[in-house]
């Protein structure tokens, strides 16, 4: 009955009381296959919202009507033209539900041969759909390259990865239902109920930059949550906070509010939701995202101004200001601080990893030796504290507060925060998680002893939102470097599966296994201490710097210069504090060692046991 009524509905599909439109044109084949071809060209300009260029009606039309020449040979199934991947800013040419199997189909009209860029294109699309589409996660997953023009090819079997996904492969048109049927054969899979399927939602645990872009284009940071709970949790976060910006500015108070939650539940998703929401919709305030993160700050930049660029047909240089004025580097909000007493800007700013700021000591010896500030002596919180303070009516800071993630020497973690506020700032309003003492293990008595200090249990995140492919890669992580071999192959046993890991000593494997692993436009690169000076023999030179935006952003093309990260990159250049398990593309990894200790040997030797 569902499938009879999916081909009643046609490319209008209703579906449990709601409009569900998946791609411009939706339809069961049969109904695609006896439509009118200007009907559906109608269908697809329409939803295009655009002025329909004539190369892309001719394409239009060249598929289609292929299309329903091939596909009058199918009985079954669905077909998606221009499927949209949300937020993830991706759109394939066609997908096809056909029995079990999802094929994505990349088109190619007039091309004679198939192209390396189109094959990994179409191989990045199945990628995306099977990791993000929770309805496709257990589906089998065929990309298809179609060179309109091409010889004929014979098909030949299929090469399936662990994960379902199908290694490319490249058709000639009129072989496409044989393709499918073959395909079938070779793979058994159940029925695909297409209204379940239509209706399971999308689940993206998508990087901070295709988080950004999603905030920059007007998505609400709930769609971009992996689960419903880390929705609700995530939306809570920033409805609190909104809330406490919409008091601090009617009552004319000076808030400050700290942000905490378990790893990797989001707080930086957050403090970006925060920035470019305030700054849309209440230009006055002209919050900004602060971060001393220079290279995810100088990717975040780049991401945004270009795909603004793309979309709205602006110079990229434009974008990029208009990107810079909410997406800053701390030191240089700082550093402009120093030079003025004048107020700042901004009435609201968010500080990203603020448990990184330096204590009385390291701040004061910095600014006395490299900036020539021979009085200085504030620690960082204080002093960023001091020129918010500036103002003389309202003004909110957002700390985003990691727990024991103070990684270099003079990193203050929550307590300078809170000391300033108790010895400097006692006029501030303070709002804090009934959590903070346990997510940051810091004495909190003081504070909370404060009569202007509020408890939200909504500034603490607690749901992880981290890759699903990565769920106890951080404890893996740390039982190998600790030496807890018997702990690490526990660890590693719950995501073999979902995250290829191999470990070895000899780098030129580890490079090797990269290049082979990769799929689509996943990137790859080598990761070392940022102090591992000996490995410049092995054509590793970590003090020298990456090109961040180009690695993350670019395309893979022309000899993987793009996707290697081949000349290494040092911990401090990275510009996600845990790159592997925030970046879809960056799914597997390599881990390479040469004066490990035994216990790792111990690790690898069990595991090949197993």
């Amino acid at each position: 009955m569902r499938r009879a009524r999916f081909r009643e509905l046609g490319a209008g599909l209703q579906v449990r009381g709601g409009a569900i439109q998946l791609a411009y044109y939706q339809s069961s084949i049969g109904n695609f296959v006896a439509a009118d071809v200007n009907a559906i060209l109608g269908t697809l300009a329409q939803q295009h919202g655009f002025a329909l260029e004539h190369q892309q009606k001719g394409a239009w039309l060249s598929q289609i009507r292929l299309l329903q020449t091939a596909l009058a040979r199918l009985y079954d199934g669905h077909i998606f033209v221009e499927f949209s991947i949300p937020r993830m800013g991706k759109r394939a040419d066609v997908v096809l539900v056909v029995g079990g199997i999802v094929f994505v189909l990349e088109f190619k009209v007039g091309a004679t041969s198939f192209d390396r860029s189109a094959i990994e294109q179409v191989h990045d699309y199945a990628l995306d759909l099977k990791n993000f589409h929770r309805g496709s996660h257990g589906v089998p997953n065929v990309p298809v390259v179609i060179a309109t023009v091409a010889q004929p090819l014979g098909v030949t079997d299929f090469s399936w990865a662990a994960d379902g996904v199908a290694e490319p492969v490249r058709a000639y048109v009129d072989n496409l239902p044989n393709l499918v049927r073959l395909c079938s054969a070779s793979r058994k899979a159940p029925t695909i109920e297409i209204l379940d399927w239509l209706n399971s939602g999308y689940q993206p645990t998508p990087t901070i930059v295709e988080a950004a872009q999603a905030l920059y284009q007007d998505h609400d940071v709930k769609e971009i949550a992996r689960s419903d709970a880390g929705a609700l949790n995530l939306g809570a976060t920033t409805d609190c906070i909104s809330s406490i910006i919409e008091h601090s500015k009617s009552a004319g108070r000076k808030s400050i509010c700290f942000v905490t939650g378990v790893p990797g539940a989001g707080k930086t998703l957050a403090g970006l939701n925060i920035a470019t929401k305030r700054a849309k919709e209440h230009s006055d305030e002209h919050a900004v995202f602060l971060s001393g993160n220079g290279p995810l700050v100088t990717v975040l930049r780049e991401a945004l101004a270009r795909d603004q660029a793309q979309r709205e047909a602006t110079s990229k240089s434009a974008a990029a200001r208009k990107v810079a004025s909410f997406i800053q580097n701390i030191h240089h909000f700082r550093d402009e601080a120093l030079e003025s007493l004048a107020p700042p800007y901004e009435r609201v700013v968010v500080f990203d990893e603020a448990q990184r700021a330096w204590t009385r000591d390291q701040a004061s010896k910095f600014m006395q030796t490299k900036r020539g500030h021979a009085d200085f002596d504030m620690s960082e919180p204080e002093f960023l504290i001091s020129v918010m303070d500036r103002h003389q009516d309202w003004c909110v800071i957002v700390c985003l507060v990691g727990g024991g993630q103070e990684i270099n020497t003079g990193e203050a973690g929550l307590s300078e925060w809170l000391q300033a506020l108790d010895t400097k700032y006692g006029n501030w309003d303070v709002y804090i998680s009934d959590r903070l003492e346990e997510a940051v293990d810091v004495p909190t008595l003081k504070i909370r002893d404060r009569q202007n200090t509020t408890l939200r249990s909504a500034l603490h995140l607690g749901i992880s939102m981290r890759s699903f492919r990565a769920e106890a890669l951080s404890d893996f992580v740390d039982h190998v470097v600790e030496g807890r071999a018997d702990q690490a192959r526990k660890a590693y046993a719950s995501i073999a599966g979902r995250y290829p890991i191999w470990l070895t000593r000899d780098l030129n494997e580890a490079r090797q296994w990269l290049r082979k692993t990769a799929r689509g436009n996943e990137r790859y690169g080598l990761v070392a201490s940022s102090g591992a000076y000996r490995l410049r023999p092995e054509g590793l030179h970590v003090r020298a710097s990456i090109d961040a935006p180009t690695w993350f952003q670019s395309e893979a093309t022309s000899g993987l210069q793009v996707r290697r990260m081949s000349n290494g990159a040092n911990v401090l250049q990275m510009p996600m504090a845990q790159p592997m398990q925030g970046d879809a593309k960056c799914r597997s990894c390599a881990v390479a060692t040469q004066d490990a200790s035994g216990s790792l040997d111990r690790v690898r030797s069990q595991q090949q046991k197993d």
